[in-house]
């Protein structure tokens, strides 16, 4: 799985555990392997521009997500057409993560980690404006996320 990532933030975040936890929601998800992503970081002015022109919406926002041509997503291995599926580009804006990690009681890099994993099931055409898809979205989403820490924890641990 290619995935690159620009920290453009001027934030120090750990890009790492970033990259880690989007290859292990693409691969639960089961991407094509040969799939490309791309994971941007920004400032809240540039996030505030895109949310504007993008969504309509004022002032920043914590994620975005700009899939690409929904025909080009290869959901894995029974799909494959040889090509590598580009996914497209996930926005992530460490300031509004800080504070809304705040507000839901855990760090800002857990925050980053769901946002990631949030971004990139809208990559693959999950939605949450409904309760339903709201209801499978997040169900979906809080499994991914405690499965990567689960694996996370199980790797730092002394043998």
């Amino acid at each position: 799985m290619s995935i690159d990532i620009a920290n453009e933030s001027g934030v120090d975040v750990d890009t790492d555990a970033i990259l880690d936890v989007a290859r292990h929601a693409l691969d639960e998800m089961g991407v094509n392997p040969l799939a490309e992503l791309a994971i941007l970081l920004v400032d809240i002015e540039y996030m505030s521009e895109l949310n504007h022109r993008w969504m309509g919406g004022d002032g920043p926002t914590d994620v975005l997500a700009f899939p690409m041509d929904e025909g080009s997503v290869d959901h894995g291995p029974g799909e494959s057409s040889g090509e590598p599926a580009l996914l497209g580009d996930i926005v992530l804006c460490p300031e509004v993560a800080a504070k809304q990690a705040v507000t839901a009681g855990h760090t800002a890099g857990d925050e980053l980690h769901l946002l990631t994993v949030h971004g990139a099931l809208h990559l693959l055409g999950y939605d949450h404006a409904e309760p339903e898809e709201e209801r499978e979205m997040f169900g979906l989403q809080a499994r991914l996320l405690s499965g990567w820490q689960a694996r996370r924890r199980s790797a730092k641990e002394p043998s």
